[in-house]
Order: C-alpha cells, then sequence, then structure tokens
C-alpha cells in the first residue's frame, strides 16, 4: 500500500460533500443510508432536506412516518425510510438522542449492517473499521485480483479480509491519516478511478501495486455468481375522480413492494390482459388508459396499466374501507411510489390515450 500516493490523489481529486466536513454520527449515518442505490448527485439533495427537516436525531424520531417517506420519495427502496425512522427512535429511547459511534452499539439499530457501522464508526472517530461497498469491492478485486464471486457467502469473508488487513497495513504506515481518511479515499477511488468499464489505471495511485492490471484482467474483475430473477407483474390503477374534483387512493400493507406507500387502487392480474370495469362495484365512465412503460426493481418488472375513470359523487359510493376519498389537488401530500409520479407526471403535461 502506498500510503504517501493515496493521501496526495485523495487531497486532490476528492469531491467535497457535506456528510465529508463532519464529524456528527448522525449526519454521518443519514448520509450513508441515502447513499445506498442511490447516486451521489442525486442523494446530495436529499441529504440536505433531511438535514434542513431534520437537524437533529430527536427531530427524526418525533416525525410521523408518513412525512419521512414523503421525504423519502423518489429515492426507491422504502424499507431504508422506515429503517431510517425506527433507528433514529430507538436512538432517543435508548441512547438519549446521543447517537452512538462504537461500531458494536451501531450494529444493533435497526438497517445498520456491517458496511454502515464500519463507516459511522471510522468517518465520526477514526475507528479502525474497514468499509467495503460496492465501490471497495471492485478496487480491492481489481487491486488483489481475486476471482472469488463478490456475491457469495466466501466471497464476502475473503473481501472482508483483504479489506481488514490494507487498512491495518495503512495505519501502520508513516503519515497515515486515521480510517476515516483510507476509508472515504478507497471508496473514491472507486468511483472515480477504478470505474466499472474503462477504469482509469493511468491516473490511479495504487496502480504499481495493481495485480489485475499486471496480469490483464481487470475488466473480469470483479466476479458475480449470478443477478437475480426478475418476476413480471401487471397492475391495473383505477384513477377515479369526480367533477367535485376528488380522487381515492389507498395505502399499501402486507410484506410487499412499496409498503406503507399510498396510491391508487390497484387491480393486479396474473398476465398481460385487460380488465373488466365490473371490478367496480359501482357505475363509472371509464374515459381512458394510459399503459407506462416498465418499471424495473430489483426483483421485480412492474408492467403497470392506470385507467382513468370518472363517476358523478366518490363520497356517495360504496366503496371499500381501505379506500381513502382526497381532493386530487392534495395528492402531493401523501408519498407515493416512483410509478405513480411518473404516471402523475405524464398525464399534466400529455393527453391520455383514448382506451
Amino acid at each position: 500500500m502506498d500510503t504517501a500516493a493515496l493521501n496526495d490523489w485523495y487531497r486532490q481529486h476528492h469531491r467535497t460533500l457535506p456528510w465529508r466536513e463532519t464529524r456528527d454520527p448522525y449526519r454521518i449515518w443519514l448520509s450513508e443510508v441515502i447513499l445506498q442505490q442511490t447516486r451521489v448527485a442525486q442523494g446530495l439533495e436529499y441529504y440536505e432536506r433531511f438535514v434542513a427537516r431534520f437537524p437533529t436525531v430527536a427531530a427524526l424520531a418525533a416525525a410521523d412516518e408518513d412525512e419521512v417517506l414523503r421525504l423519502w420519495q423518489g429515492l426507491g427502496y422504502y424499507s431504508r425510510a422506515r429503517n431510517l425512522h425506527a433507528a433514529a427512535r430507538e436512538v432517543v429511547s435508548r441512547y438519549s438522542g446521543l447517537f452512538p459511534t462504537a461500531y458494536n452499539e451501531l450494529r444493533t439499530l435497526k438497517g445498520i449492517g456491517d458496511y454502515t457501522a464500519a463507516a459511522i464508526a471510522s468517518f465520526a472517530t477514526d475507528a479502525p473499521h474497514a468499509v467495503v461497498d460496492g465501490n471497495v469491492y471492485r478496487l480491492l478485486s481489481r487491486l488483489l485480483d481475486i476471482d472469488t464471486p463478490i456475491d457469495t457467502t466466501a466471497g464476502k469473508k475473503q473481501f472482508a479480509t483483504a479489506a481488514d488487513t490494507l487498512l491495518q497495513e495503512y495505519l501502520a504506515s508513516p503519515g497515515h491519516a486515521g480510517a476515516g481518511s483510507y476509508n472515504q479515499a478507497v471508496m473514491e477511488l472507486g468511483a472515480l478511478v477504478c470505474t466499472p468499464r474503462n477504469p482509469n489505471c493511468d491516473q490511479c495511485p495504487l496502480s504499481s501495486n495493481c495485480l489485475a492490471l499486471k496480469n490483464g484482467t481487470a475488466d473480469r474483475r470483479p466476479v458475480k455468481k449470478g443477478k437475480a430473477v426478475q418476476t413480471p407483474r401487471y397492475f391495473h390503477y383505477l384513477h377515479l375522480t369526480d367533477p367535485c374534483g376528488r380522487t381515492v387512493i389507498h395505502r399499501r400493507a402486507g410484506n410487499d413492494i412499496w409498503h406503507g406507500l399510498y396510491e391508487f387502487p390497484l387491480v393486479e392480474t396474473a398476465t398481460d390482459t385487460e380488465i373488466d370495469p365490473g371490478v367496480l362495484p359501482f357505475a363509472a365512465t371509464w374515459r381512458s388508459t394510459i399503459r407506462m412503460p416498465r418499471h424495473i426493481l430489483s426483483h421485480r418488472i412492474i408492467h403497470a396499466t392506470f385507467h382513468c375513470i370518472e363517476t358523478d359523487d366518490l363520497t356517495a359510493l360504496p366503496i371499500p374501507e381501505d379506500w381513502i376519498v382526497i381532493p386530487s389537488e392534495h395528492l402531493g401530500d401523501y408519498a407515493i411510489a416512483r410509478l405513480t409520479e411518473l404516471y402523475l407526471a405524464r398525464i399534466a403535461t400529455t393527453p391520455a390515450n383514448p382506451r
């Protein structure tokens, strides 16, 4: 490990980001949760929004879940937001609102795994815990030319050991800048230089030690065992309106995608087929149908159709108990999935297609 070269590269090339300018474990935690499965450019906006609305962990703990989900809207993986809220409440109840920095204490909080605990502990206090995120997996797999799949139990153990060994070597070197700086440096190196495609090896401060570069295997690292199968699902949303400007929504429940978010009443079919207007227990006029592009999630491909339906008076109809009648203009007050958000943006700018 060329400590001086890594330190120099990081000082010259790292991106200036607000969570790197603080030792506050709460703000570091916020950034780490937001940045999971999220690009930095997008995550920055959400981070600033959360910090402005919830400047302390106590403020986040005191919020209701709906507000947290509304602020999270657009980031996807909504279990992260629910875990964030639950962990904030745990910090208030168990630690009197003082966010812990010890790795073992952090690991007990809802939604905090090995990576996040290591990141918070090292960034806040320079605790000697190595972080291993996607960028670090890629960097280590090339630096050490490891061909063990990163998405296997054996691979995760091997990479965790390798990451810890390199961190200890760095901390034993003269001129090291601490565990937090090391972890930030290797993550940034993976993000900016050791990229998935066409890595900039000539700009890498560790290139002279890179075994994959020496062996000509950089384009084959890291190795993955296989991708998850994406199951197709077919959603028919009933966008009901009446002349008074009202619509109907309901909240998703159960152990399914988008749990806790709001959406228009939904009919799910087993195949890509039309639905019968008889699904509604009252008279209504079906005005138009809008088929959305495929909506791809990690394990699902959603084929969604929105049916624009008019009826006389939603408040006078025999609707199910879990349907909520609201003014259409208040839809923005509810946390909705990205798919519904895309549909609303589409109908705001494009005339509906005839049924």
